[in-house]
């Protein structure tokens, strides 16, 4: 069974709460959580809020196709208050937020889901609670771990 790792994010309402509750449903519809990284509060990314997120990493057994694995987080995200996606890279305060970080090895483009996600290597928000749970994983095109590309960034960062 190949290992999924996800993120979660929440800027509205009890936070954490909500991301336990996220990992429940996850434990239910998609498979074991065997991997969960320390909640951290971090600033809103690519939009301004006065709301931080509190954020955290999965890694997640399960059989389930890749497809089948997005519309169960998509549902799970409207069960929990999530009223709409972000669009064109249009981001707002959100109750939760569940992205697909990486698939096994799996690469996929399509207009639903791109895997490994486009922008993990540039959210230092996503690779710190990943690098908590899966430092040694490789990224899939990349060929650099998870850690590595943590470091990368830090360093970019300043």
């Amino acid at each position: 069974m190949p290992k999924l790792y996800l993120s979660l994010g929440s800027n509205e309402g009890d936070r954490e709460q909500l991301l336990r509750s996220a990992i429940d449903a996850i434990g239910l519809l998609i498979g074991p959580v065997d991997g969960i990284s320390p909640f951290v509060e971090t600033e809103p990314w690519g939009f301004e809020s006065p709301h931080p997120f509190v954020n955290a990493a999965l890694s997640v057994e399960t059989s389930l196709p890749a497809m089948d694995v997005l519309e169960r987080t998509q549902s799970i995200e409207r069960q929990l208050g999530r009223r709409r996606k972000s669009i064109a890279g249009r981001y707002e305060d959100r109750p939760i937020d569940i992205d697909l970080l990486l698939y096994g090895d799996l690469v996929l483009t399509t207009e639903r889901l791109t895997l490994p996600h486009p922008l993990l290597p540039e959210r230092l928000f996503v690779l710190e609670p990943l690098a908590e749970i899966a430092p040694q994983i490789l990224h899939p095109t990349l060929g650099k771990t998870i850690q590595t590309l943590r470091d990368e960034l830090r360093l970019r960062l300043g």
